[in-house]
């Protein structure tokens, strides 16, 4: 149905919620062309005033996009973009979901019972002295140059939180960021709903590609979110070569804010190499939930003292402080060294597992990547269809269209659980579904 028909109201709130109930009715789809704000003022007969201040309520909660000059559409909403084809059903394995295994994960409820729990006043400080100090620990492998130029350690709610409340802080509504392509879905949702514009910079085994990385910065962005190891989706990880490759890209434009999105840190496979060094606006995340568990909601955040005081402050006046809870049993695990163990055997383990499934790909002619982290990346010719093969075969895979822009398709797969002898089934499951496809592709 056309937008014209669908969108009515006097005031700009009226015309706002109009536009947001057609999109929940399935009236208007993601990418829709909006009218343009004469064209809509005229035919509603309100000012083109009226039509702007909902477009730009609209904007501002994620909505729609637009920028000037360009046609203002409709969004793409998170709750669509998350869906998988299909459910996952009995007796199907789930290797979608992008999780670390539940086995290498601490008992948090031994850990409660163990853990003391002094009552918090208000005014005390937000951030745990002795968590302050693990917090320090966790960046300990950086360098020095980003440890002697960052201000105080910032505990956040886990990642996400990090990131959003350093874009928040540091760019505005309609600035455009550079972005992952393909990426992760979380960070492309989080910069439209703030208003923000993502830009698309290809990666390969390696990271950003430079020139794509130049390509991106040369429209203008106020920031780069960036993952150096284990990113979601292709498991990419940036070297030290590509790191000083994409220094030199990024010198050319120093007041571009870089994030670094650091989520399994330790259990990432290899090492962290930051492009952070030397830029006057960085922050880097790291979170506990990947390696203590996903309910524990907190993170780390290194940034520049301007950041990282932007930052607190914001983080006073909102939620005021991560809860003391989870920081108290957060502290108490990381200092129990059966736990570290733990964390460093998990790695290792991941990464074996990893390892294992591309080979067995790569043995039966199948091009994959995932030189980090819990997933592999495996392109296909056509997305749907080879997730419903594989689930028929009894795997549940997620297809890559929530992590996308312009990149091509694939699938990605979660080795975190995958032993070798469910590497060796799916390997082939994998080559006889793309064997089928690539023959019905060419007939």
């Amino acid at each position: 149905m056309a937008a014209e028909q669908v969108i009515a109201g006097r005031t700009s709130r009226a015309i706002a919620d109009s536009v947001e109930a057609a999109i929940e009715a399935g009236r208007l789809a993601e990418s829709d062309p909006l009218p343009s704000v004469r064209g809509l003022a005229a035919r509603l007969g309100v000012s083109p005033t009226t039509v702007s201040a909902a477009y730009r309520d609209l904007r501002l909660r994620g909505v729609v996009t637009s920028e000037a000059g360009r046609v203002t559409r409709v969004g793409v909403r998170p709750v669509s973009r998350a869906q998988q084809y299909g459910p996952v059903g009995p007796g199907v394995r789930d290797l979608s979901d992008g999780y670390p295994d539940r086995e290498m994960l601490p008992d948090l409820g031994a850990a409660l019972a163990r853990v003391e729990l002094p009552p918090f006043q208000y005014g005390a400080p937000a951030v745990l002295p002795q968590l302050a100090e693990i917090g320090q620990e966790q960046f300990v492998d950086l360098p020095s140059w980003l440890r002697r130029n960052a201000g105080p350690i910032g505990v956040v709610g886990g990642a996400m939180d990090g990131i959003e409340r350093v874009l928040a802080s540091r760019a505005r509504p309609n600035d455009r960021i550079a972005v992952e392509d393909p990426g992760y879905p979380g960070v492309l949702e989080l910069v439209r709903s703030l208003g923000m514009v993502p830009v698309g910079v290809t990666l390969d085994d390696v990271g950003p590609v430079p020139s794509s990385l130049a390509a991106a910065l040369a429209s203008g962005p106020a920031a780069l979110v960036v993952t150096p190891r284990a990113q979601n989706p292709t498991g990419a990880a940036i070297d030290g070569p590509r790191s000083r490759e994409l220094r030199i890209v990024l010198d050319e434009y120093p007041d571009v804010l870089v994030v670094e999105d650091d989520h399994a840190s330790m259990i990432a496979g290899v090492p962290h190499a930051s492009i952070c060094i030397g830029r006057r606006s960085w922050a880097i995340v790291r979170s506990a939930s990947k390696l203590l568990g996903p309910d524990l909601r907190t993170g780390f955040l290194l940034a520049d003292p301007r950041t990282a005081r932007r930052v607190a402050e914001r983080q006073l006046v909102g939620a005021g402080w991560v809860s003391h809870v989870l920081q108290h049993l957060v502290a108490h695990l990381w200092s129990d060294d059966d736990v570290r163990t733990g964390v460093r055997l998990a790695g290792d383990i991941y990464r074996a597992r990893r390892e294992t499934l591309l080979r067995r790909l790569a043995e039966r002619g199948i091009a994959a990547r995932g030189r980090s982290g819990l997933n592999v990346w495996v392109p296909v010719p056509h997305e749907v269809p080879v997730v419903q093969a594989l689930q028929g075969r009894g795997w549940a895979v997620r297809a890559g269209e929530p992590h996308r822009m312009h990149s091509e398709p694939f699938i990605r797969i979660t080795t975190a659980t995958l032993t070798a002898d469910d590497a060796d089934r799916l390997a082939s499951d994998v080559a006889a579904v793309l064997g089928r496809s690539r023959r019905t592709r060419l007939a």
